[in-house]
């Protein structure tokens, strides 16, 4: 218990120095921030899309409170309401991650490159070309987001829960898409080493504390309308140094 408390905290550390290191570079800044502008627009649209039509997509989808009385209907239905489009936000950071790293291959590897050359470098490091990057980060990113859509799925009927749908549900799910967002924010330290998804997994299982403290402040300011733009660089920062680290350092002795 204690150990993994010390992970989570180290993991904290790890996510605010990463967002130190960019931001010493205004230029490491720019080249994080334009593919996710891009990539952040284009969600931003669905997202607002998806609120608009909210309410029709919750009716359609419970036929069976049409006979209910009006309060447990409605009640019933601005819950499900409101899951749909914390649920639907919640893969939208995924998307917008796997997305982003997928059209801003190159910019991020050059974050990774210059954060992998302060730790001492990479021992024959693959230089990924932007088909490779751009290939590895949409099939990592579409895999992880389904993931995310069929765990989302499972939540979304929990919610319906008495009490643990309204509070230990909400958690599980911020904690089990901050895991995949570690996931994404880690693919190009470990494709740079020749290292695929299912070798990442493995890896950051064993310091699970250690990728949630870093996974969980990139997700929660990753919810924050645009501050993605920033944070993004910051958090490929930061996923360079966790799989630095989980990679080079010895696994802490339980205590």
């Amino acid at each position: 218990m204690i150990t993994a408390a010390r992970d989570f905290a180290q993991g904290v550390g790890t996510f605010f120095r990463g967002l130190g290191l960019v931001f010493r570079s205004p230029r490491l800044v720019l080249l994080g921030a334009l593919p996710a502008l891009l990539t952040a627009v284009l969600l931003l649209g669905g997202l607002v899309a998806l609120a608009v039509w909210a309410d029709d997509l919750v009716t359609w989808a419970t036929p069976f409170a049409d006979d209910w009385n009006e309060v447990t209907r409605a009640t019933v239905r601005l819950a499900a309401g409101v899951s749909l489009v914390l649920g639907a936000t919640a893969l939208a950071v995924l998307a917008f991650a796997a997305l982003a790293l997928a059209v801003g291959g190159p910019f991020y590897e050059a974050i990774a490159e210059r954060v992998e050359d302060e730790l001492g470098g990479v021992a024959e490091a693959e230089s990924l070309s932007w088909w490779r990057g751009w290939w590895i980060g949409l099939r990592d990113g579409i895999t992880l987001v389904v993931v995310a859509a069929l765990v989302g799925i499972v939540l979304f009927a929990a919610g319906f829960i008495p009490v643990a749908g309204q509070t230990v549900v909400p958690v599980l799910g911020v904690c089990v898409n901050a895991w995949l967002l570690g996931l994404e924010l880690t693919a190009i330290p470990f494709a740079r080493r020749g290292l695929a998804l299912a070798d990442r997994r493995r890896a950051l299982r064993r310091r699970r504390a250690l990728t949630l403290g870093f996974a969980l402040p990139a997700y929660l300011l990753c919810l924050v309308p645009f501050a993605a733009l920033v944070v993004m660089p910051g958090a490929m920062a930061g996923g360079t140094l966790l799989a630095h680290r989980v990679l080079t350092a010895p696994e802490p002795a339980r205590a």
